[in-house]
């Protein structure tokens, strides 16, 4: 695909957006369904592997690894807590009998929505979507044979009730830059990516999904991992092609969900402009109270981004023949970026924040919104 072809469709989508109708959004929903990557992971990898999070991970809210890629909290967990619900446990977290009354997060740190032809995170999307399939088949069995369980699954009508939400795509772009060798390209592969995320989403509807929440995906050439990969060249210092790719990516996407809202009458669709939460934060970041933009604040090899491809957040490795560890700082609240690759609880705090004001919303949330929500 050239990059005439490229700018020509960005008119075209842009041209199908503003021309489609938009729906209210009611939030008041008795569950959500989560499925995404990192973003949004609360420890389906963690579980799903056997792996683990060491320290500083969770030092700032749960004073402990949690299973979230994160000092504290994910933008999820700040969703969930304005709309007075818990926390979502993982899908794949079996210990202490986890409660899934008000829904279940089925992100896997590392997912992508189209599955990779060779390792990777095992959990894709596909894998996320039969995962809900299996749950709610299981679920509405056990509540009807036993009102025992009750107070641990969602009740039957819950699951057309529910909000699903989606964060998935940033790892497709990632792994498409290390594959691909031209902007073109990666730009081609978006087509194939949001084809597999609509597939996804048809299954979710035949199975009753009715309120869809959708976030695009952030500047990808912001994290101080691409930095360090590919080296900045705007005026931000973020890699210049990755923030085009994410772009691109985004029009697609809000194309995509124009499209699902008019093919299915009966659905409410809201596409939410993270990128554009995100940029500004990243742009001016001194106004929000942050001290350091692309700096990691767990990592190694100190300023300007504190990150090294060879060590990660709390690692403890020998490099160059001395035994170093990737520390976190003392103060994750002036740090936008956690590991040089996920967000501190304070960055994500307050991207949350400008999602529920309802601004960057299609269709907009409605005005009373605030009001209704608890915003921390």
């Amino acid at each position: 695909m050239s990059s005439t072809t490229c700018t020509l469709l960005i008119n075209i989508i842009i041209i199908f957006i503003f021309s489609t109708a938009a729906t209210a959004v009611d939030f008041s929903y008795p569950a959500v369904f989560n499925f995404g990557d990192s973003n949004s992971d609360t420890g389906n990898l963690v579980a799903g592997l056997a792996l683990n999070l060491e320290p500083p991970y969770g030092q700032t809210y749960f004073h402990k690894p949690s299973g979230r890629s994160c000092d504290g909290r994910l933008i999820i967990d700040f969703l969930m807590d304005a709309m007075d619900l818990p926390f979502l446990n993982p899908y794949l977290d079996s210990i202490a009998a986890p409660i899934f009354k008000r829904g279940c997060n089925f992100a896997a740190a590392g997912a992508t929505t189209f599955p990779p032809p060779t390792s990777g995170c095992p959990f894709s999307f596909d894998i996320q979507v039969a995962q809900f399939l299996r749950f709610k088949a299981k679920a509405v069995d056990i509540l009807t044979k036993s009102r025992k369980y009750d107070k641990y699954l969602p009740a039957q009508d819950y699951f057309a009730k529910a909000l699903y939400t989606f964060d998935i795509g940033q790892n497709d772009l990632t792994g498409a830059f290390y594959s691909y060798e031209t902007l073109d390209q990666v730009l081609a592969y978006i087509p194939i990516i949001l084809s597999a995320f609509q597939d996804g989403i048809q299954k979710l509807y035949d199975q009753g999904a009715r309120n869809l929440w959708i976030h695009n995906t952030g500047p990808l050439g912001c994290l101080p991992q691409n930095i360090a990969t590919y080296g900045g060249d705007d005026e931000l210092g973020c890699v210049t092609s990755q923030n085009q790719a994410s772009k691109h990516f985004n029009l697609q996407l809000h194309a995509l969900c124009k499209k699902l809202q008019g093919q299915y009458q009966d659905v409410n669709v809201t596409y939410v402009d993270i990128y554009s939460i995100k940029s500004n934060l990243i742009a001016n970041y001194s106004r929000y109270g942050f001290e350091q933009a692309l700096m990691a604040c767990c990592g190694y090899g100190g300023p300007p981004l504190n990150y090294d491809a060879r060590i990660s957040c709390g690692e403890t490795k020998v490099l160059n023949g001395s035994s170093v560890r990737a520390k976190g700082c003392n103060d994750s609240t002036k740090y936008i970026s956690w590991d040089g690759t996920h967000y501190t609880d304070a960055a994500n705090q307050y991207v949350a924040s400008q999602i529920l004001t309802g601004k960057y919303s299609d269709p907009p949330l409605p005005d009373k919104m605030p009001f209704l929500l608890n915003l921390k």
